[in-house]
């Protein structure tokens, strides 16, 4: 597929490519200028440079194109977290260093999927194939919890499920804190130094040996 400027401000063109990518680019770059409410479905068609009726062919709305913004994000975010974690090599706790740095990152670099995951109010049951996607991606990071936990006692384990959610939380809120409505609020301590130090704080009060 080629793009090329055309139109009016901020519209795309497209020569013989693929419509339902051309829209998936669209909403991405709106969702990255105006945040996932601040555009409509004509809006991407605009955008992708093709008539208001065209996104009908592949999408029923604006929020099935927002989905499939989401599904194609998460389906991302867990290859991501799944290569970082490397199957807890060398060693759990080093592995698991790199993956909350690895979804730190993906806020970080990624800021219009993850808008589009996190922020743009479609419910995971929108499709079976997105809720899929993000419970193999939110399985990584329990993966590796239950990693960490198999270094307790079995009497001492509190639910991988529980742990993971914790984790999950704490790295979300950090990413919320660092993004991009935040970028010029000036904290003393970067977002991966964060995060290693609320993990730490947090192993260490569950027991988990050597952190």
């Amino acid at each position: 597929m080629r793009w090329t400027k055309g139109g009016g401000h901020g519209s795309r063109g497209y020569h013989h490519g693929n419509l339902k990518e051309a829209l998936i680019r669209a909403a991405l770059e709106l969702i990255a200028e105006k945040g996932p409410a601040g555009f409509t479905f004509a809006d991407a068609a605009r955008w992708a440079g093709v008539s208001p009726a065209a996104p009908y062919r592949h999408f029923r709305d604006r929020d099935e194109l927002l989905s499939d913004v989401a599904l194609r994000g998460f389906e991302e975010f867990e290859r991501r977290l799944t290569k970082a974690w490397d199957e807890g090599r060398p060693a759990p706790f080093a592995a698991f260093e790199r993956l909350g740095k690895a979804y730190l990152a993906f806020a970080r670099e990624e800021p219009a999927f993850y808008s589009a995951m996190f922020e743009a109010g479609i419910p995971l049951d929108a499709s079976a194939e997105l809720r899929a996607a993000g419970d193999r991606a939110f399985g990584v990071v329990r993966m590796a919890a239950e990693a960490l936990l198999a270094l307790l006692p079995a009497a001492n384990r509190p639910p991988a499920l529980m742990v993971a959610l914790h984790i999950w939380s704490m790295s979300h809120g950090i990413a919320s804190l660092f993004g991009r409505e935040n970028a010029q609020r000036k904290l003393p301590m970067s977002a991966e130094d964060l995060l290693e130090a609320e993990v730490l704080i947090y192993l260490r009060g569950l027991g988990v040996p050597g952190i």
